[in-house]
This record gives C-alpha cells, sequence and structure tokens, in this order.
C-alpha cells in the first residue's frame, strides 16, 4: 500500500513538472493591443495629429516612426540628428544624408503610413548654400514645412528659397531671452512676407517666458502653420521650471487653446512635444495626450452643432 501511494506520488509530481515545461514551451500572449485611435472628430475639424521625433530622441527615427504609428498618429516632423534606425545608428537623419539612407527613411514611413510632414527646428544664416542643403533635404523628403528660427539678416533670402522650392517656413519661438520669443517679434519678421511664412508655435515655451498660450495664438491668427503643442506645469520646489504634463493636466489650458485654434478656422498639423521621461513612462505619456486630444475634438465638434 505504501508503495503504491509513494509510486503514484511521483507519477503526479512528474505530471505537473511535465506540464509546467509544457506550458513555457508554449508562445507567450501577445499584450493586448490598445484599441485604435476615433479620428473623425478631429478630421471633421480639420485637424491632424502627429509628433514631433524630438518627442522620441531616447531612440532611432524608425523607432520614433514605430510607436508614432502604433499611437495612430499620422504625421511626424523629423529632427536633424537623430540615429535613422537600430541597423544604422553610424547615419543621421538630416541635409547631407545619401540618396540610399533617405529612400530607406521613406520606405519605413510609407510602411508604417506616418507622413513626415515637416524638419526642424533648424536656424538659417546668410548662407545660401547651407540653406539649400536644407531646403534641398526637405524638398527630396516630399515634406511641406520646415520649423526654423532664422537670423534677423538672412530673411530675403530664405523667403526666396521658401517661394523658389514652394515649401513652408514656420518661425519656431523658443522661450525668453532666444530670438522669437513672443508672437509680436515674429509677427514683426513675417507680417509682410509670403503667406508661405508663419508661425510653428510652441505652446510650452511660451509659459517659460511668461505668456498665456491661449493669448499667443489668438495674436497670431492666420499665420499658423503648424505647433509644438505641449501644456506644461511648474516643477515643484524649482521656481521658473517647467515640465511636460500629459495634455489637460498642465497650467496652459489645453482644451482652450485647442478651442482657440479651431475658432481661427486652423487645418494643419498638431505636434506632439514631450520633453521630459523615456521609454515607457514616456509612451504612456504621449498616449494620454493622444488620448485627450480625441476626446477633445469630439467635444468641441459637438459644441459647434457638427
Amino acid at each position: 500500500m505504501r508503495r503504491t501511494i509513494l509510486k503514484s506520488a511521483v507519477t503526479l509530481a512528474a505530471l505537473v513538472a511535465f506540464a509546467g515545461l509544457a506550458a513555457l514551451a508554449q508562445p507567450a500572449s501577445p499584450a493586448a493591443k490598445p484599441a485604435p485611435r476615433n479620428s473623425a472628430p478631429a478630421d471633421a475639424l480639420g485637424l491632424s495629429l502627429g509628433t514631433q521625433a524630438w518627442t522620441f530622441r531616447d531612440r532611432t527615427a524608425f523607432e520614433a516612426i514605430d510607436i508614432a504609428a502604433d499611437l495612430g498618429l499620422t504625421n511626424i516632423e523629423l529632427f536633424a540628428g537623430q540615429e535613422l534606425s537600430p541597423e544604422h545608428k553610424d547615419i543621421k537623419v538630416g541635409p547631407g544624408m545619401a540618396k540610399e539612407h533617405m529612400d530607406a527613411l521613406k520606405k519605413k514611413m510609407a510602411e508604417r503610413k506616418v507622413v513626415a510632414s515637416s524638419f526642424g527646428v533648424v536656424g538659417f544664416k546668410k548662407d545660401e548654400a547651407d540653406a539649400r542643403a536644407k531646403f534641398d533635404f526637405a524638398k527630396a523628403m516630399g515634406m511641406g514645412a520646415i520649423s526654423c528660427e532664422p537670423e534677423f539678416d538672412a530673411w530675403d533670402m530664405v523667403e526666396k528659397l521658401a517661394v523658389e522650392y514652394n515649401i513652408r517656413l514656420a518661425v519656431h519661438n523658443h522661450p525668453k531671452p532666444s530670438r522669437y520669443w513672443s508672437p509680436e517679434i515674429v509677427l514683426e519678421q513675417v507680417g509682410k512676407r509670403s503667406k508661405l511664412i508663419g508661425a510653428c508655435a510652441d505652446t510650452g515655451h511660451w509659459p517659460r517666458s511668461g505668456l498665456s498660450p491661449v493669448d499667443q495664438l489668438k495674436k497670431l491668427e492666420g499665420r499658423i502653420i503648424e505647433l509644438h503643442f505641449k501644456d506644461v506645469a511648474p516643477e515643484a520646489g524649482k521656481p521658473g521650471e517647467y515640465l511636460d504634463r500629459p495634455w489637460g493636466t498642465g497650467h496652459g489650458d489645453a482644451k482652450a487653446m485647442l478651442r482657440e485654434l479651431v475658432r481661427q478656422g486652423f487645418k494643419g498639423v498638431v505636434l506632439v512635444e514631450y520633453e521630459n521621461t523615456e521609454g515607457k513612462e514616456l509612451e504612456e505619456n504621449v498616449r494620454k495626450c493622444v488620448a485627450f486630444f480625441d476626446s477633445a475634438a469630439a467635444e468641441i465638434l459637438k459644441e459647434r452643432g457638427k
């Protein structure tokens, strides 16, 4: 009897061990993918959502394109110096790329259905050869705009190139004391120039200059080409320091900013630019921004009775 019980116990243990090994041999269940975006309300308002590749500066351009696509984003603004891909970290995105590498970048975006709508932020000095290299890159990549901060004495030259290449120039505002920190300075430089020239409104840098984002958007009415959209809040214990927050949780009144864009009749790309956190935490923060954007667009569309 005792032998029978002992034999049964050994057999049971063997079966349990085998079952455990079999379970380990099975492929892991894929992680559940998030529900696809409902971009219909934003589409109806004429708003496209994308990202500045700088948001995902902790990875390569190919990886930034992948996460943008996974988040349901349709546009990306590339920046100079980002590593191309995990296999080609020695290749940097930007002017001077070999055609084969630009073709690989375009193929990647086509596969993931992400459009490189613009490139930047770049500087322009009074150097036509340098400026042409930047326009040539944007043209070769099929981009419609360059976000930039030209030196004041370069404007006649870069305006001429914008018209020649039919590429828009979106003047970006870094915080005070940078060259274009206030809308008044931007408008002073672009107000009488070609309609190809306007603003890249960075809504996170205005609070760093003591300015209200909604009020600054009003000043730029009719000249906004694209946005580096942020919703920032002061960093605890560090006066004057601001950090990105998931949209709707910062101090920028993100929903009011979107309402103002719609009121103006803005039709274009709103780019997520999230400049703190990294890895999975960053991805989750951007995912929250995307969810807020879609929810706010639906609310604004309903308010407008459409």
